[in-house]
């Protein structure tokens, strides 16, 4: 089950779900949308191998916007600061998004139920499309969890994502054993 928009409210006055900051108007039917931060990043190397951990490079997004291009990972983040625990937080792209071609996840699009961090974004785009810092670019869709939580995103031990940050996070791929 999503929760609807009465339902996150409560969560929020619970404590259950943080979202800072938090703005009513952002508040859908059933989501509630998040903004682009003002950090973006892209990989130093074009070739990326996941045994090796690959760099990246952060720049701010100019108050007159910055150009996205094809072919291009860019690396962004959520404006606002979330914790969710007591359910499963999904971040999708909005359609008003998806309708310029910028696809904002290639395929991390789940949180964990203690997940709490801003939310790093896979950004790639069809065509080239002008964006800017504090835009819409997402909504965060909330579950209903079944069943005991054994262990916490927050406070398990090999989570690779735990660092609160306002700056876009590269692949922690290279940490895995394989």
């Amino acid at each position: 089950m999503i929760l609807s928009d009465k339902r996150i409210l409560e969560e929020i006055d619970k404590g259950t779900i943080i979202i800072e900051p938090f703005k009513r108007e952002g508040l859908g039917t059933n989501s509630y949308d998040v903004h682009l931060g003002k950090h973006l990043a892209t990989y130093r190397d074009r070739v990326l191998d996941a045994k090796l951990h690959n760099e990246i490079d952060y720049f701010e997004i100019p108050k007159d916007g910055f150009v996205l291009q094809p072919n291009t990972l860019y690396l962004g983040v959520t404006l606002e600061y979330t914790e969710t625990h007591a359910h499963v937080p999904f971040l999708e792209g909005k359609s008003s998004t998806g309708r310029l071609g910028i696809d904002i996840h290639a395929t991390a699009g789940k949180g964990d139920v203690g997940f709490c961090n801003t939310w790093t974004l896979e950004i790639s785009c069809a065509q080239p499309v002008k964006i800017y810092a504090g835009m819409p670019i997402g909504q965060l869709i909330y579950f209903v969890v079944e069943g005991d939580i054994e262990t916490m995103y927050n406070t398990k031990g090999n989570a690779k994502y735990n660092n609160p940050t306002t700056r876009p996070v590269e692949s922690m791929m290279w940490k895995n054993k394989f």
